[in-house]
């Protein structure tokens, strides 16, 4: 339970879920362990399965702020925040601006890019690209992803020219702006954010030819290492340059970056995902577990960095 004064800075929250994207039934599972904490907390709720009608039901809903579990497209790309901006509804996690150039793995590259973060070489994919010479650009071992999609959904690692074009294929089936990325071998980690600090980074080790969405969210044999295996002094470094990686794009409140090393233990930031999951086979739970918080001080730590506007 939390005091009376913090329950009245909180006021009614509105956990939005569900949504219309392809991450509708991982968003449902959030929201559903969001919901649950908020019970045990004692906050007032309301669920809230946002769909076409997103204005109009915020607008009836009377809360006072929303906790979004909203995954992919329409969630975590700007849009509903927006939203809720233009119903001066305060909101958990990054504003509009950073929440689009995040869901963007494109423009997240471009902009790393430009400003010193470390992250794999890329090639941006068409219909008529000459896959061969793209493979052989990108060292022949590659991950193709769509631009505005999450929880691994479209992507395909491919190491020949005729299996880049089927993936490719795959992906532009969820986005126009479909994306190929050098593979880096080595240790595959994730690093989440709470109120501008790294929690301890997690290890991902799985069967897999990568962490895809079986992996993330069915495989019961993938393996989440925490401590992580690296050294004080790396585990340092990696949690300064996931949160260096983060407050470039503008991000803030709380998050998650994903991130490969290769055998020199470099680190090369891949994508960040501004409203992770919130499910049983979540990463940032397990992060903050790993730095002595239970889910529902997570949960509560999140909103009240909503307090902070």
């Amino acid at each position: 339970m939390i005091s009376v004064e913090l329950k009245k800075s909180l006021g009614r929250v509105g956990v939005l879920y569900g949504g219309q994207s392809a991450e509708r039934e991982i968003s449902l599972q959030s929201g559903a362990a969001v919901l649950a904490a908020l019970e045990t907390l004692g906050v007032d709720h309301l669920a809230l399965d946002i769909g076409s009608d997103a204005i109009a039901r915020l607008q009836a809903a009377d809360i006072d702020r929303a906790f979004i579990a909203l995954h992919g497209p329409g969630g975590e790309d700007g849009r509903i925040q927006a939203v809720l901006e233009c119903l001066n509804i305060p909101y958990t996690g990054s504003d509009v601006q950073s929440s689009a150039i995040a869901m963007d793995k494109l423009r997240t590259k471009q902009l790393w890019c430009g400003t010193n973060i470390s992250t794999p070489p890329f090639s941006i994919l068409k219909a008529d690209s000459d896959w061969a010479a793209v493979l052989a650009t990108l060292g022949g071992d590659v991950m193709v992803k769509p631009a505005h999609e999450g929880s691994s959904i479209g992507m395909s690692r491919v190491q020949t020219a005729a299996a880049l074009a089927e993936a490719y294929d795959t992906a532009a089936a969820y986005d126009s702006t479909v994306i190929a990325e050098r593979w880096i071998t080595g240790g595959e980690y994730t690093v989440a954010i709470l109120g501008g600090r790294a929690l301890p980074p997690i290890k991902l080790e799985t069967a897999h030819s990568f962490y895809d969405f079986e992996a993330k969210y069915i495989d019961n044999t993938t393996r989440y290492l925490h401590p992580c295996g690296l050294s004080d002094a790396q585990t340092l470094q990696l949690q300064q340059a996931a949160l260096a990686a983060f407050v470039q794009l503008g991000c803030s409140g709380w998050g998650r970056v994903d991130v490969m090393a290769d055998k020199h233990n470099h680190f090369y930031m891949l994508e960040v995902n501004t409203v992770p999951g919130m499910t049983s086979h979540s990463l940032v739970p397990m992060a903050a577990q790993a730095a002595g918080m239970s889910f529902d001080d997570l949960v509560l730590a999140i909103l009240q960095e909503s307090l902070q506007g």
